[in-house]
């Protein structure tokens, strides 16, 4: 029997989901959680074989629960990851990969294939969505750097520079300097437009 933790944070979404898999002979899904700051823990009680995240959820995000997971210090660094999500941007894929998950699917996909995924990882196998593959190949690889992603997602979320400089730890000089580069490296005209832009590629 797989074991299977699943983190959604919408709870009709991830109802319906744990209804579909456990119609499934041989998924038993072991635990549920609605953010992403509770996958870890959940993870260490129930010790699933697969957990199924989304992307966006409140606490963290499905990568970085993910990342954590698969992490040094974490207590289940077996467990294969599948990132499940509505957004189809190539630059989620790229960081889920980068991440070290083991699926990436978009949520339209058949309750059929999900199982099937979710199989397929446990038996060691990669599963990407293949449209989602093909265009995070023809967009490439995110122009912005560690820093800049921190600092758009502050200004993203209505930060000033002063606030992204607190939260960073980053002089106000050091904030500039980030932001005038990223607005560059996306084409935007300010910095509300660079994050919506980079928010919109998977980049943050």
């Amino acid at each position: 029997m797989i074991r299977l933790l699943l983190a959604e944070d919408q709870a009709m979404v991830r109802e319906a989901l744990a209804a579909l898999l456990g119609l499934e002979a041989d998924i038993e899904v072991v635990a549920q959680v609605g953010r992403g700051d509770e996958v870890l823990e959940a993870a260490a009680a129930h010790r699933p074989d697969v957990a199924l995240l989304d992307i966006e959820m409140p606490g963290c995000s499905g990568l970085d629960a993910g990342a954590e997971l698969r992490g040094r210090h974490s207590e289940v660094p077996e467990v294969k990851v599948v990132i499940l999500t509505t957004f189809g941007r190539p630059g989620y894929l790229r960081r889920a990969m980068e991440s070290g998950a083991d699926g990436f699917l978009v949520k339209d996909s058949p309750a059929a294939e999900l199982a099937a995924a979710v199989r397929r990882v446990l038996g060691g196998e990669r599963v990407i969505d293949p449209a989602l593959a093909a265009a995070a190949l023809a967009e490439g690889a995110s122009p912005l750097t560690g820093r800049e992603r921190d600092v758009l997602d502050v200004a993203g979320r209505g930060g000033g520079n002063a606030d992204i400089a607190a939260a960073l730890h980053l002089s106000h000089g050091t904030v500039r300097n980030y932001l005038s580069t990223a607005i560059r490296k996306t084409g935007a005209r300010n910095r509300a437009e660079a994050a919506r832009i980079a928010r919109e590629k998977g980049w943050l």
